[in-house]
C-alpha cells in the first residue's frame, strides 16, 4: 500500500490570515494522524506565507508518523532541516517567489550541489529525496546524487488526466520503472486528487508515497477531514 502523507500548508494558510492560532496547526496534524494519515508534509518557504520556520519546530514532537520537510535547499533551509531532523527532506527547486513548485530539478546541471546537500542530510540519518519530472536524464541525473528516492512532479499528469488524456500516465510510468532499476524509491506529488489517484497509483509501479495538500484539504471543506483522508488510503490500498 502506497502511505499518504498530508501536506498542512493550507492549514497554516488559513491560520495567518487571520491572526491568531486558527485552525491549529498542531491540532490538525495530530487528527490527520489519528484519521489514519500515515505522514505530515510542510512547505517552508523564505517569506514563510504560509508555514513558519518555528511550526517545523513545533511539529517535530507532534508528527509520530512520518515527517516530510520539502523546500529549495538554501542555508536557511539547510540549517533547518538538520536542527529538526525529520524522517525525510524533499529538495524542490522553487523560486522564493513562486505560488507553487512548478517544476523539477536539471540534476545534471546541479549534481555537485545536490551531492553535497544530499551527503550532509544523510550523514545526520534523514532520508532524501528530489522533486523532479518524469524525464529518462532527469531520473538517471538523480541516481548520481545519492538521493534516496525521487519525488515525480505529476502536475501535467493531473492536467491532462482531467482532459481524459490518459495516456499521460506512460511518461510516469517509465520513470518510475527506471528509477526502480536504478535503486531509488519513487514518491509522487502535485495536483493529486480524489479523481486521479487511484489510477496513478494502479499505473505506478513501486510508489511508496504520495504527498497531497491542496486538494485534500479543499475536498475536505465539502466532505470533512476525516472522511477525505480514509477516501484517499482507500483508493491507495
Amino acid at each position: 500500500m502506497t502511505k499518504l502523507s498530508v501536506n498542512v500548508n493550507k492549514i497554516a494558510t488559513l491560520r495567518n490570515s487571520r491572526g491568531g492560532n486558527t485552525p491549529n496547526l498542531l491540532q490538525v496534524a495530530e487528527d490527520i494522524q489519528s484519521f489514519g494519515g500515515e505522514g505530515i508534509t510542510i512547505h517552508p518557504r523564505p517569506d514563510e506565507r504560509h508555514i513558519r520556520y518555528q511550526d517545523a519546530y513545533d511539529l517535530k514532537p507532534v508528527v509520530y508518523t512520518e515527517y516530510n520537510i520539502e523546500g529549495n535547499p538554501v542555508p536557511k533551509f539547510v540549517d533547518l532541516v538538520l536542527a529538526v531532523k525529520p524522517t525525510q527532506v524533499t529538495l524542490v527547486p522553487d523560486a522564493e517567489d513562486a505560488i507553487t513548485s512548478n517544476a523539477g530539478w536539471d540534476t545534471k546541471k546541479h549534481k555537485s550541489f545536490l551531492q553535497e546537500v544530499i551527503s550532509e542530510f544523510k550523514q545526520n540519518g534523514i532520508r532524501t529525496s528530489i522533486f523532479i519530472d518524469p524525464v529518462k536524464d532527469m531520473i538517471e541525473g538523480a541516481a548520481e546524487t545519492n538521493a534516496d528516492r525521487i519525488e515525480l512532479y505529476t502536475e501535467e499528469f493531473a492536467s491532462e488526466y482531467t482532459k481524459g488524456n490518459e495516456k499521460a500516465i506512460i511518461s510516469y510510468s517509465d520513470s518510475a520503472q527506471l528509477a526502480i532499476d536504478l535503486g531509488l524509491g519513487v514518491n509522487a506529488g502535485h495536483d493529486l486528487s480524489l479523481d486521479n489517484i487511484k489510477f496513478f497509483r494502479d499505473n505506478i509501479p513501486g510508489l511508496l508515497e504520495v504527498s497531497i495538500g491542496h486538494a485534500l484539504i479543499s475536498e475536505s471543506i465539502y466532505l470533512g477531514l476525516e472522511n477525505v483522508v480514509n477516501m484517499y488510503l482507500h483508493r491507495l490500498k
